[in-house]
């Protein structure tokens, strides 16, 4: 078998595979939950869901990948029975998927960072809405953006796994967390920002219900890459010393650091001015600039560079949630059609980018066309989201659960006998039972069936 290369020390495991985890979402949807939900009361159950549902979940496909040291779709079939294969064909398609309409997005990051520092995005709140407006809905810019997005990606994949993928995790990563604390810094010193602190922390059990698990239950799921086959194809570039228990649980909670430290860099300043923040890309694209500019109305040149951080963080998020996408895309036609890494990359890049063109266009300047009643970007994300991630991970769990032998399992869980199987018995109950319960309701609750 060819040398596919290896993470080459735990660090890299867990920034590289931690920045397939931290995303847009952690900016702009997890405060958000947080806050609306009892936030400290959120918090804790979140990591009790993490906890239950995530670490084990990781755990699972980090066993696939590692024992296989192989693509996805080869991965699956190498533990399980060969039909097993196809759950490692539909991570892959749906990362891709995933991929082409987060280019779109990250696209917009890139074109507001660039905005940024060009001074554009200087103005009043109807200046800031209607610059959105005109971007948005403009048929050729977001479509450049998104692609542009696209080909940085594949600059560093088509490097592999070492010189692309490892060596921009390093930086990207440590530089993200970096701007991260200086906004947050930034944004707990303005005046007012104690209320902000408090919506965000202060535990309120009065507003905990069923629906309140039910969320942080699938905050949990998605925010860890659960089902894309990000994690197996990583794992694949685990060595054999690597413990993945400990890794799971370290990515897990560096996830979970990045979204609160997300939720004190919005809320402080968002209520200092007297905002109420939304979620989604309304939240970075149009509430955080007016909130940034009013803020930092007596010192604009701080205002003007906090501005200019924060798109750059997002673009960082971004991007290393891409570059994991891209990815297990590339391994699987690297390996399976014998291609040189750079070619294979190309045959993502090409699909992707096709389909962030057509998804830029239909919310812009082709949003009549409609399918099912949705934009095609709204489509892409729901069929994901609602259906394709969590059938994944479901069948995962229960390929761990019951049908791989458990000898194999127990020898990636305790490296062959070198580590002790502390927490084996309570892994294999939860991957067995509890998991696949946990992504059922998740399911059900996506289409309010529940």
């Amino acid at each position: 078998m060819e040398n596919r290369g290896t993470f080459g020390s735990k660090l890299a495991i867990i920034l590289t595979t931690a920045g397939s985890a931290v995303g847009l979402g952690n900016i702009w949807r997890f405060p958000f939950m947080t806050g609306q939900n009892g936030g400290a009361a959120f918090i804790l159950i979140y990591l009790g869901c993490v906890l239950i549902l995530g670490i084990p979940g990781m755990i699972s496909e980090f066993v696939v990948g590692r024992y296989s040291q192989s693509n996805a779709a080869r991965a699956y079939g190498n533990v399980g029975f060969r039909r097993a294969k196809y759950i490692g064909y539909l991570g892959i398609l749906t990362s891709t998927i995933i991929l082409g309409f987060y280019a779109v997005v990250a696209g917009w990051c890139l074109q507001y960072l660039y905005a940024s520092i060009t001074g554009k995005l200087i103005g009043d709140t109807s200046y800031i809405i209607e610059y959105f407006k005109n971007f948005s809905s403009d048929p050729i810019r977001p479509c450049l953006w998104g692609v542009g997005f696209i080909l940085i990606t594949h600059y560093v994949v088509a490097k592999g796994v070492n010189d692309g993928i490892e060596r921009a995790s390093k930086l990207l990563m440590p530089l993200l967390l970096i701007l991260l604390v200086i906004i947050v810094i930034a944004s707990c010193l303005l005046p007012g920002a104690s209320k902000g602190i408090e919506f965000l922390l202060k535990p309120d059990f009065s507003k905990v219900s069923s629906n309140v698990f039910l969320e942080a239950l699938g905050q949990a799921f998605f925010s860890l890459s659960l089902g894309t086959a990000c994690l197996c194809t990583y794992a694949s570039y685990f060595k054999k010393d690597t413990n993945l228990v400990k890794s799971a649980t370290q990515i897990a909670l560096l996830d979970s650091m990045i979204a609160i430290l997300a939720g004190l860099m919005i809320f402080p300043a968002a209520f200092s001015v007297g905002v109420q923040p939304d979620s989604g890309p309304s939240l970075i694209f149009i509430t955080l600039p007016n909130v940034f500019r009013q803020a930092f109305v007596g010192i604009p040149i701080v205002g003007f560079v906090i501005a200019i951080l924060f798109y750059a963080l997002l673009v960082f998020a971004a991007l290393t949630s891409t570059i994991s996408m891209h990815e297990i895309g590339t391994a699987f036609f690297h390996e399976e059609l014998h291609l040189p890494r750079n070619k294979a990359a190309w045959i993502l890049t090409t699909v992707c980018g096709l389909i962030a063109i057509f998804c830029s266009l239909s919310v812009g300047a082709y949003s009549q066309i409609q399918v099912f009643g949705m934009s095609l970007m709204d489509f892409c994300d729901s069929l994901t989201a609602q259906i394709m991630l969590p059938t994944g991970a479901f069948f995962t769990s229960i390929l761990i659960g019951w049908f791989v032998e458990r000898k194999l399992v127990l020898n990636e869980f305790t490296n062959n006998g070198s580590l002790k199987a502390t927490f084996f018995c309570a892994y294999l109950l939860s991957v067995k039972f509890i998991v696949p319960l946990c992504i059922l309701l998740i399911f059900l609750h996506q289409f309010h069936i529940i």
